[in-house]
Parts: structure tokens; sequence; C-alpha cells
């Protein structure tokens, strides 16, 4: 039977209005949920009025004019350099769809804690309530100056190209969104591994991406720019394909430098011969198109929390299988990237984040497996401690050579 939904701070913990007993009896999500899983921690003391005449008045504004007289020096003396806001529109909150501001904070503030957790990274979780691409923008460049950076987390295509891209001309700091770009980096290491593997290079495979929502695209982008074969997407009609009428503009443009075979017809046909699989759409793909594939295939199936080709299934005709799930091998998880890419940015103090530091920390996961490499590791645990320090040193010397660190 299922619990009743009952509000986690209402009366009916202490038993006062004899109602429904709390969710935190029935599940413990629920019990680790309770009061929020972050909390503001002060990192000086405040122990006597000297240390209060320190940290705030009359102390305080001495720092407060320097600050004005050289702005620079906001990234010294506050926690600027050091903090990320994660911020969404609850629009595409992980499988469960516009579901609200409000209901994707849990998610938020999850994120939050794993940038703690995996990068070092201090990150304040913020719920719009807005949804229009004028009102995000123009809302996020406002909080701007708090930030040394923004992690654009669960907003959906095709408003979250346009978002990103306007937030990039507006702002000179890093604007990367995880659900684009975290899964393409890590998406990348792992296929990198597997064709090592192999014995192969990226340029010798021919893959096919399920979705072409804002994972598919931003995968197809940096497999094109890793110097993929080729690379065909399909959406809900079929193959992405030049002499399609029904395109919006952002298939239209991933039409222009993907699937130079030409492909058409449905996603099954696209896998006939193909060497790898990418899931990012969810659904179920047909075990005749996965027998279809070439031999030594890869498939990467990585919708949540059913993918789009159960391990049980790939396993019979794929030389390496992964998901995105944590209980099978090869978790393709974007923690292993986002928390690493924004130390290594908010390290060197980068205006952005560049393709080329988005690559760089691909190379950088798939060489933490190094010689252990095997079918079922060829990406790392999130919890294999060389990765954040491997990736944020890639993506800071990534930085450097692109010209836009400053420091």
């Amino acid at each position: 039977m299922a619990a009743e939904i009952v509000n986690p701070r209402s009366d009916s913990d202490t038993g006062q209005d004899g109602g429904a007993e709390p969710l935190d009896s029935f599940d413990p999500a629920f019990a680790l949920h309770r009061g929020g899983k972050m909390a503001v921690q002060a990192t000086v003391p405040i122990r006597d009025k000297d240390d209060l005449s320190l940290a705030y008045t009359p102390g305080v504004a001495k720092v407060c004019s320097a600050i004005a007289e050289q702005p620079e020096l906001v990234h010294d003396y506050t926690w600027k350099s050091s903090v990320v806001a994660v911020v969404t529109d609850g629009t595409a909150v992980l499988g469960l769809g516009d579901i609200g501001p409000e209901a994707s904070l849990p998610v938020m503030e999850g994120k939050a804690i794993l940038f703690k957790q995996f990068g070092g990274v201090d990150a304040v979780p913020i719920a719009l309530d807005c949804t229009g691409v004028d009102e995000i923008v123009e809302t996020v460049v406002r909080l701007a100056p708090s930030f040394g950076g923004v992690n654009l987390e669960d907003i959906s295509a095709p408003r979250c190209f346009e978002i990103e891209k306007r937030l990039q001309e507006r702002l000179d700091i890093p604007i990367f969104h995880d659900d684009q770009h975290g899964t393409a980096v890590v998406t990348l290491a792992a296929l990198r591994n597997a064709a090592r593997l192999s014995g192969r290079e990226i340029g010798q495979l021919r893959a096919v991406i399920s979705g072409a929502g804002a994972a598919g695209v931003a995968i197809a982008k940096m497999l094109v720019e890793a110097g993929i074969g080729d690379v065909a997407l399909a959406d809900r009609k079929g193959v992405i394909s030049a002499g399609r009428a029904d395109l919006t503009d952002v298939k239209r443009e991933v039409a222009s430098f993907t699937n130079k075979a030409g492909l058409t017809g449905s996603l099954e046909d696209a896998l006939a011969g193909a060497d790898v699989f990418i899931g990012v759409s969810g659904g179920t793909v047909a075990e005749e198109a996965v027998a279809s594939m070439a031999e030594g295939a890869f498939v990467f199936a990585m919708a949540n929390p059913n993918p789009e080709v159960h391990p049980d299934v790939a396993h019979k005709y794929a030389a390496v299988v992964a998901t995105g799930r944590s209980d099978f091998p090869n978790q393709i998880n974007n923690v292993l990237a986002f928390p690493g890419i924004f130390a290594g940015a908010l390290q060197v103090r980068a205006s952005r984040i560049t393709e080329g530091m988005k690559i760089a920390a691909a190379e950088a996961l798939a060489s933490v497996v190094g010689d252990d490499l095997a079918a079922d590791y060829v990406i790392p645990s999130p919890f294999d401690e060389r990765v954040a320090p491997a990736v944020t040193a890639a993506v800071a010397a990534a930085a450097r050579a692109e010209g836009v660190a400053r420091r």
C-alpha cells in the first residue's frame, strides 16, 4: 500500500493532529532528506567582540572599500572564486519531467553536496519560479556577482541551449549545463577506453545516439570534436538528416555536422552495422536491432532507471556495455565530470569553459583507468579518489593553454 504523503514539518510528526505517520517511517530516503541535505557553515570563528569586529563591522568595511576600488579583490576576500550557483527552473528534473521549482530542490541540494564531496567546491541550489528564456537569463545575470560559476541543471530542451549561449555571452564566469556537457564528457571518456580496449581509434567508429535533447546534442558535438568516424542522432521521428523538413533550429544545426553517411529511417535502421549505441532518451530498443550492430560493438544505454537496452540483452552482442545505473559496471555518471571541471575552472579563474577544457576533462577521466582497463572497467568509479584531481588539473591546464585563465 502506498504511503500517504504528509507535510514533513506538519504536526503529525508529534501526534498533535492524529494524522498519518510521516513518510520517514516508510522510506529511508525521506528520513535522509528531512530538514534538507546541506547547511551554511562559517570558516572563521566568532568567539568574542574582537572576532565580531573583524568579521563584521567595523572591520568588514575596510574590505568592502578595497573591493569597491579594486573589484578584482572580490576573488581574494570573499567566497566568490570557490562557489557555484546550481540553477534550475524545474522543467526537466531527472526522469520526472516538469515538476516545478519546489519539487526540484532535493535534486539541486544533492547536486550541491556532490560538488563539495567530489570536487571541494561550494555550491548553492537556486530554483527559479520562471521558465521564460529572457526571465531566466536576466535573473541569473543579476545573481552572478555572488558566484564564481553557474551550473545550469534540469532545464528542458531546446530552451537550455539558448539560455546557456546567452549567459555565456553576457557573463565572464564559467557557465555549464551539466545535462549536456557533463554527460558528454563522461561518455567520451568511456568511449575512448572502449576503443582502446578493442584496439581501435575513435575515428574508426560509427555511432548512433538515441535522443536529440540536451544530452544527445552535446554528446554528438563532443564526439565530432574528438574525431568520431560518423555519428547520427535519432529522435521520435527517426534519424536526423538534412533532408527532413520538420527539424527545429537546433536539430538543423545538428544535421549539418552529423550523419555523413546520409542515413534515413528509424533508429533501428541506423543501428545496422553501427559500432556504438548511445542511449539518452528512454524507451526500449528491440533486441533484433542490437543484434544487427557490428561485431565488437559498444552499447551505452544510459536511461534511468530503465536502460534502453537491458545489460543482459546487450551483453549477448556487445563487447562493452555501460549504463547510467550504479548497480551495473561502467556507470556513465556526471559526477565524474562536473566537480573537477568547475574546480579546475575556478582554480584559474577561467572566464568560460571551452570545448578544449571539456575534451581535456574526458581525456583525464579516461586516463584514470590506466592499465586496469577491462570490458567491465572502461570508466572509473565516482568514489575513485584520483578522479577529481586528475580532471581538475587537466581543465586548469587547458584553460591556460586556451587563454581563458586569469591566474
